[in-house]
């Protein structure tokens, strides 16, 4: 048995009111979740922004011929 079918099993045992608490709890954890997951996001987008703006003052690879190891023609 999967756990979500636990859950459900144990849920309608228990009366409505605390159905309603169970209920409230997990969209408690549901939101808890997907701000974790969104500051997560922030801060991997953060960090690639510093990366970014630290690179734009390196000059750029000057590249000759002399520098290809595979000429096509």
């Amino acid at each position: 048995m999967q756990v979500s079918e636990k859950i459900q099993k144990y849920a309608q045992k228990l009366p409505e009111h605390l159905q309603m608490e169970a209920l409230d709890f997990i969209e408690y954890l549901m939101n808890k979740w997907k701000q974790e997951a969104d500051e997560d996001a922030d801060w991997t987008n953060l960090s690639l922004q510093m990366m970014m703006r630290s690179m734009e003052d390196e000059p750029a690879p000057e590249y000759t011929k002399k520098d290809l190891k595979v000429s096509f023609r």
